[in-house]
């Protein structure tokens, strides 16, 4: 009997390593991973394409017009081995990772309507199922009724000292101290703000990673998946 595709949102706070596990799980299972960055990135070539910038800066009422000619879609590249980026039916993968994407995407990115249209795209994506995604609101949110919701955490001194070695290992002088003040500050500006707050879905399933190993992690997350998968 053909397991029944579904749909897998990953919550969680900072540091979590939740877009890791997401994109391990997306290619594990063959499901396509909604990489919610690489639509605002998106947004901004095509922007930069029709010339809706005016100097410098995105020309907000154009671009919010133009919305409703933007199609983004995602699929696996089985040749490369990884997620790929459509743009109206138009590979963009790699031209989306360039530098004049990445100087202009943050202005693109907090416009409102812009992200109201990348939700809406999102839930469009996930009809057919088999998808993955991961944030801060995708359970409560963009994916209430998803089959299995993950809610990522570990304890704010794991996550600093995990951030602290990371940013250790490219050579930057870093304080701890500092860190772990950043990651807590953090928590509380995700869970505290007014629009789409961190939380945990009711029917979320922890993951506390405080002590597992990514491998663990995904082998967690692979068993709860083919649970539900294995639902009537």
């Amino acid at each position: 009997m053909t397991e029944k595709k579904i749909v897998i949102a990953i919550d969680g706070h900072s540091s979590c390593g939740k877009s890791t596990l997401a994109k391990s799980l997306a290619r594990e299972l063959g499901y396509v991973y909604i990489d919610s960055g690489a639509m605002y990135r998106a947004v901004t070539l095509y922007a930069l394409r029709k010339g809706l910038f005016l100097n410098g800066q995105p020309d907000r009422e154009k671009v919010i017009s133009r919305l409703k000619e933007i199609k983004i879609t995602f699929d696996w590249d089985e040749k490369a081995e990884k997620n790929t980026t459509f743009l109206n039916g138009e590979n963009i993968e790699e031209e989306i990772r360039q530098l004049e994407v990445s100087q202009n995407v943050s202005p693109v990115s907090t416009i409102a309507e812009v992200r109201h249209e990348m939700v809406k795209q999102q839930r469009e994506n996930g009809k057919s199922k088999g998808i993955v995604m991961d944030g801060r609101d995708i359970g409560t949110v963009v994916f209430p009724d998803a089959e299995l919701k993950i809610f990522m955490t570990a304890s704010p001194k794991i996550r600093a000292q995990r951030r602290y070695l990371e940013l250790k290992e490219k050579g930057l002088e870093v304080d701890f101290d500092e860190i772990l003040q950043n990651v807590e500050q953090r928590d509380a500006i995700d869970s505290g703000r007014e629009v789409s707050p961190l939380k945990k879905a009711d029917d979320a399933i922890v993951l506390d990673n405080s002590n597992l190993t990514r491998e663990e992690q995904l082998q967690w997350s692979l068993n709860k998946a083919r649970e539900k998968m294995e639902e009537k």
